[in-house]
């Protein structure tokens, strides 16, 4: 049982470090397409102000969106292939 406790907590561990790393890459990824979608289509005679309110905006609409929640995929995938590994190698 400590063997398994210990497993859940480095798992724990590892998948945290994984999902940051994979969300500070996706936002800089939409971070990025923001910018590029503010010069090319609506930079034109546009305020500086307005490219922040832009960006800021686009991000809101980032955290509240599916790309965002499926991340936490991170966390679940990997404990449903441990416990029905688990269950295979003790039920088979």
């Amino acid at each position: 049982m400590i063997a398994f406790l210990r497993l859940a907590a480095i798992g724990f561990v590892v998948l945290t470090v994984i999902y940051w790393l994979i969300s500070v890459y996706s936002r800089s990824v939409r971070r990025e397409a923001l910018e590029r979608r503010w010069e090319e289509e609506v930079a034109e005679g546009a305020a500086p102000e307005g490219r922040d309110a832009y960006i800021r905006d686009g991000m809101r609409a980032y955290e509240r969106g599916l790309r965002r929640r499926l991340i936490g995929l991170v966390y679940v995938v990997p404990a449903l292939v441990v416990i029905f590994l688990i269950w295979l190698n003790n039920y088979s």
